[in-house]
């Protein structure tokens, strides 16, 4: 692998992650996909403990309090939309749907996933949700690595922005309601 791309969701995550790339042997080009609004971003921050005992993860497993036996649906995602995800989620008591984190896009950790997944063996419906269009962001360049990870019954679809020549529909009333569907269309259980 001649270089490494991660979208980092929490403070310690960006510590660590640079950190690792400060102490590694072998240099290798590091590619960050994190926008500057998640810096700021309450739910991002790290404590102190995170920050001087923690490790940079390549995927983070569910962090809520649920049990694995009643999840029905399984959304995986990366960068800031989990925050938008797992707020929506709570607001709503929904306590069927796992959210799993990808924290490293390239090279896929694929060992780590199919482990946050095998407690998820049962689940046939997962989804991809991004905020970025079909045809950018994490879905193209990832889909094709859930073959081997994902139970072989299981399904995934899309929850996102359709299609797009630019990265943003240039209206921000128009981007809260795309961002509030791609949400809804992640948590509606059909």
């Amino acid at each position: 692998m001649n270089m490494e791309v991660c979208v980092p969701t929490t403070a310690a995550q960006v510590f660590h992650m640079l950190r690792r790339q400060a102490v590694r042997m072998q240099r290798k080009p590091l590619i960050v996909m994190s926008p500057k609004s998640l810096l700021r971003h309450k739910d991002a921050s790290s404590s102190l403990e995170e920050l001087a005992n923690g490790e940079f993860k390549r995927v983070i497993g569910e962090v809520d309090d649920l049990d694995p036996k009643k999840v029905k649906r399984v959304i995986l995602c990366c960068g800031k939309v989990y925050y938008d995800l797992v707020n929506a989620r709570r607001e709503k008591k929904i306590n069927d749907i796992a959210i799993v984190r990808l924290e490293q896009l390239y090279p896929f950790p694929e060992e780590e996933v199919r482990a946050i997944l095998a407690d998820y063996a049962h689940v046939t419906d997962f989804v991809w949700c991004q905020e970025e269009p079909q045809n950018q962001g994490a879905w193209y360049s990832t889909r094709h690595h859930y073959d081997s990870v994902l139970p072989s019954h299981a399904r995934l679809r899309y929850a996102g922005r359709p299609a797009s020549a630019s990265p943003a529909v240039g209206y921000m009333s128009v981007h809260a309601k795309q961002q509030k569907a791609l949400v809804e269309d992640a948590l509606t259980l059909e």
